[in-house]
């Protein structure tokens, strides 16, 4: 029997058949109140340009390697990403707070590589040396931070120190759900976004699987989901894409059959009759659905480098060209696609893969190689790879 690709994944959250009770652990009364305004909020505080990101997970069958993979979309101008920042063990940090440097001070127990943004220490994505890895999504309209408190200031942290303190803490997402409410998360005007708040919720995986998004929403509440297939993209929040998911359980990865109405015979074009309907376009929604469509429907994986190749190629398929959603003479001159860089942490195997707007030859860091207990903190700065290689093939 035919059975859809998405009924069968939706088993794993049992969406499709929830009560009004069970779907209450995923949907929260005051989002569902506040859904209205805050997506009013949300369209209008959006810049033009795009900050989207889609973000996948993927397991290998026979050596249950797990990875993770993202795109980082970024349209107002070159954000840098392709300077990678490495961290030792032991480093001591200090967090930023709304009056400067006087946040948490944490010594780092573990090292790790971090993407960066606009010459700061932190940016998109980072993975530690033990296989944890953190991603940050843009969620405009939606993120509210916690408040800041002066006389908390001990235990507060910005927005990029909180991703720095649990890739440089915890080994494991357990860890950091034991450990997340011991910190204030409040927000930092950075000028180099104009004093955006800087709304972003996080995916945190590990090498066992386990993965999850952490939410900030009204009032600073912090809201921890199990994610589903390992899919995040941006606004709305989390819950509210869990139960879009119900509104595609009739996809499938099997054509249509044929239908006689009468004397007429129907039949399907050609392959793919089954997923019509699947969206298309750019929206976080929308690609939160094709990302699951995708992600629910791959092919076996052999080995992690299987699945590693296999996440960058479907990730190919969330790539945002810069002008499909720019005014013409808002378009920057300084980047070629809105999708900045994409990146897939083989989270089993400690190696970070990389691919640039200016360069799509994938680049690879080994943490194993990486002496963290010695190495100094740094950046390795690939911009001198920013050009397309081309390999001219010769006939003799």
């Amino acid at each position: 029997m035919m059975r859809s690709f998405m009924c069968s994944a939706l088993s794993l959250v049992n969406l499709a058949f929830m009560t009004t009770e069970d779907l209450m652990r995923y949907i929260h009364l005051d989002t569902l109140k506040s859904f209205v305004f805050m997506l009013s909020f949300a369209l209008h505080a959006l810049h033009p340009l795009a900050h989207a990101c889609t973000g996948i997970s993927l397991t290998s069958e026979p050596d249950n390697a797990h990875v993770v993979g993202r795109t980082v979309e970024w349209s107002l101008s070159d954000a840098q990403h392709y300077r990678i920042a490495v961290f030792p063990q032991k480093y001591q940090y200090t967090a930023l707070t709304p009056e400067g440097a006087t946040g948490m001070h944490w010594s780092g127990r573990y090292g790790f590589v971090s993407m960066t943004a606009y010459g700061q220490d932190y940016g998109p994505d980072g993975l530690n040396e033990k296989g944890l890895y953190v991603g940050m999504y843009y969620l405009p309209g939606f993120a509210e931070y916690q408040t800041f408190r002066p006389a908390a200031a001990h235990r507060s942290l910005s927005v990029g120190d909180f991703m720095q303190w649990m890739l440089s803490s915890f080994s494991t997402v357990a860890e950091v759900k034991r450990n997340i409410r011991s910190v204030d998360v409040v927000h930092v005007e950075d000028p180099r976004f104009g004093g955006a708040p800087l709304p972003f919720h996080w995916k945190v995986s590990d090498p066992s699987g386990e993965s999850i998004v952490i939410e900030f929403t009204k009032g600073g509440n912090l809201q921890i989901f199990s994610t589903f297939l390992g899919v995040i993209t941006n606004a709305p929040t989390y819950d509210w894409h869990l139960l879009n998911l119900r509104n595609y359980l009739h996809l499938e990865t099997t054509p249509n059959g044929s239908r006689k109405i009468q004397e007429l015979e129907l039949r399907p074009f050609g392959a793919g009759s089954g997923m019509l309907g699947l969206p298309g376009d750019f929206t976080p929604p929308s690609r939160f659905i094709r990302a699951a469509a995708f992600t629910a429907s791959v092919r076996p994986l052999k080995n992690a480098g299987d699945a590693v190749f296999e996440a960058f190629r479907i990730l190919d398929s969330f790539n945002i060209p810069l002008g499909v959603n720019a005014l013409r003479n808002e378009i920057p001159t300084d980047i070629e696609s809105a999708t900045q860089i994409t990146s897939v942490a083989d989270l089993t195997n400690t190696k970070y893969y990389y691919h640039t707007m200016f360069n799509r030859q994938v680049r690879m860091i080994d943490l194993t190689n990486i002496p963290f207990d010695t190495i100094k903190k740094q950046v390795l700065d690939d911009q001198a790879l920013s050009r397309h290689e081309v390999r001219e093939l010769h006939f003799k």
